[in-house]
């Protein structure tokens, strides 16, 4: 992967130096820059070689030098688009980059060459002739795009920290953000931590005009489910080949490296799916795996991963998660996130990742999936949720949520107390803010507490009902398969496997996100997804003949932490609340705090989220 960044307006040759240095992490192999000080344009780029090495580097221009890029992200079609392009009569000076794929496409095709795209990007490609920048971000957000329009600078970069080490830039929290951090556990596109610094969402493109200043944002592509108006006489056989054959292609094409590759494999379906096609292409005992074991039996998958190691005879390497090295490695992992973000499941990532790059350069992962195929357990409590909706009296859900509190607290993985709990917040509300509140850190009315003012729940949650929606189904499943699929994979998964894997350099390619994939899985109707309770229902058919049984039908454990039990026995501990969230917020926070030292309640993913705040002097103003 790489890192990347550039401005237009006031600033200097110091400032792109700076920029650029802040994120060097992403591309530890090769810094450039590249200046126009008349015109006021600065590139900059961090490269990890991956793809033609010897001549990749970037900026990258044209012959002529009209068209300029910086890119960050890799095209897994680009020999067949080279091909494409070279019909069309352009000629390449490079090998095999995809960077120069980029270039003389939109030389071709203009703004509709994204539209060609199979892969993962963020870029900003500079025309000259034009005098604009046509930046753009792939469909789910696996790469990220920061930018900032203020009087007289237009600036963009890979990392927030990188944006702001602009010496006009002065970053300044944004209250609403903070908001919707406590309210998802992370702040979502198009949003960030500061006001007037923002994401570009996925699938978007960007265009600024050098002459006028104005920038233009449009939507090159959207995640709909749209059910195959037809079913065949067997399903199962039929679909259950086609997504066996794009799956493999999928993995085929993310093969494609000139560095060593591997792949994670907890055990699990996902990662087991990618590793067998994967140790099939390359033939047997030549592929890497690496997983991660934990001391919390609850919590600890590596029987699983090892298991699936040996039936697929690959070389496998495991690390312990122990709590003595997690102490030891979250105060750093946490102080480089460029803004908060409560997926405590980051320390596990960040600890694979770093184990992998010992390895190899390039890993393949299962991310993806769970969204996709309706792998997560809130699938199965929606039969249940919409009947307790149906039939319980509103005025009442308080009073149930109040009795069913008073169970024992267990700080067991996924236990049935803390899924009984999650269940019933979220039913005090209507079906569309089912999905956020259920992962919530707060909710709605916790968040009134905490901020002392009422909540807006449509501009709190105004993300998740733009998917509720733009689902044009009228089920439970698609909607909250909307949901997983474009908010919770581009802001939280998906950025969380960007931070840890950048964090160390590693590039982590994800099949299950192929776009011709995904365009085939978005069309399978909702009942081959789930069914019965079962979830993933037509992968697990597709993969019976690859997989084995106590893998494809084993529980899913998830890649959590036991940040509970921690936060429980002072191994995580929490200063004393200082910042103004608001006049009352300390005494609401130190609250939940005591509640949950002695055992009265399970406040652990509050307790977390502000825990990750607190690392950062600047979050906390």
């Amino acid at each position: 992967m790489c890192g990347i960044a550039g401005f237009v307006g006031i600033g200097s040759d110091d400032d792109i130096q700076r920029m650029n240095l802040a994120q060097v992490s992403r591309g530890p192999d090769a810094g450039g820059v590249w200046s126009d000080p008349d015109k006021g344009v600065f590139l900059g780029h961090r490269r990890l070689s991956i793809i033609d090495i010897a001549g990749g580097a970037q900026p990258m221009w044209t012959n002529d030098g009209a068209l300029g890029i910086v890119f960050n992200g890799e095209i897994y079609n680009h020999a067949e688009l080279r091909d494409e392009l070279k019909k069309l009569g352009q000629v390449f000076i490079s090998d095999h980059s995809d960077t120069e794929v980029l270039l003389l496409g939109y030389r071709a095709w203009g703004e509709a060459l994204t539209e060609r795209l199979n892969g993962m990007w963020a870029f900003a490609l500079f025309d000259r002739e034009n005098h604009r920048f046509f930046c753009s971000r792939d469909r789910f957000g696996k790469k990220p795009f920061y930018y900032t329009r203020q009087p007289d600078l237009f600036a963009f970069a890979s990392e927030l920290s990188a944006l702001v080490a602009h010496s006009a830039i002065q970053p300044a929290i944004s209250r609403l953000a903070l908001k919707k951090y406590f309210a998802y556990g992370y702040i979502p596109a198009p949003h960030s931590i500061y006001d007037n610094i923002h994401k570009l969402p996925a699938g978007h493109s960007l265009n600024y005009d050098l002459k006028t200043g104005q920038i233009n944002i449009n939507q090159y592509w959207e995640f709909v489910i749209e059910p195959f108006e037809s079913i065949p006489a067997d399903p199962e056989k039929v679909w259950g080949e086609e997504l066996r054959d794009l799956l493999g292609k999928a993995v085929k094409r993310r093969l494609i490296s000139d560095v060593p590759i591997g792949a994670f494999l907890s055990g699990g379906i996902d990662s087991s799916a990618v590793s067998a096609f994967a140790s099939r292409e390359l033939g047997e005992g030549k592929l890497n795996t690496f997983s991660i074991g934990f001391d919390e039996s609850s919590f600890d998958e590596s029987g699983y991963a090892n298991a699936m190691a040996k039936h697929l005879k690959t070389s496998h390497h495991l690390e312990w998660l122990s709590l003595e090295k997690a102490r030891e490695l979250l105060p750093e992992i946490a102080c480089r996130l460029d803004e908060p973000m409560g997926d405590s499941s980051l320390l596990p990532t960040c600890l694979l990742c770093g184990f992998t790059r010992k390895h190899v350069t390039v890993a393949l992962g299962g991310d993806g999936a769970d969204e996709l195929f309706a792998g997560y357990d809130p699938f199965r409590a929606l039969k249940w949720a919409k009947l307790y909706d149906d039939w319980i009296p509103k005025p009442v859900h308080q009073a149930i949520r109040l009795m069913f509190a008073r169970l024992p607290v267990s700080h067991r993985n996924m236990s049935l107390d803390f899924r009984i709990k999650r269940a019933l917040r979220g039913l005090s509300y209507a079906p569309r803010y089912w999905s956020p509140v259920w992962m919530a850190p707060l909710d709605p009315d916790e968040l009134a507490e905490l901020f002392q003012e009422p909540v807006d729940l449509e501009e709190i949650y105004a993300e998740a009902i733009a998917q509720w929606e733009a689902c044009p189904q009228d089920n439970l499943i698609d909607k909250t398969l909307q949901f997983y699929a474009k908010l919770y994979l581009q802001d939280d998964i998906l950025t969380k496997l960007d931070r840890a894997s950048m964090m160390h350099s590693l590039e982590v390619r994800t099949p299950f996100m192929d776009i011709d994939l995904v365009n085939f899985v978005r069309r399978i109707p909702a009942e081959y997804k789930y069914r019965n309770g079962e979830t993933k229902y037509l992968l697990k058919r597709a993969l019976k003949e690859m997989l084995p049984k106590e893998i494809l039908y084993r529980p899913k454990k998830g890649f959590g932490v036991p940040i509970g039990k921690w936060f429980l026995g002072g191994a995580l501990t929490l200063q004393p609340v200082n910042f103004s969230l608001s006049s009352g917020s300390a005494e609401f926070l130190a609250q939940l705090y005591d509640q949950h030292r002695q055992g009265h309640a399970d406040n652990k993913f509050i307790l977390w989220n502000l825990w990750i705040l607190q690392q950062r002097s600047e979050w906390c103003a």
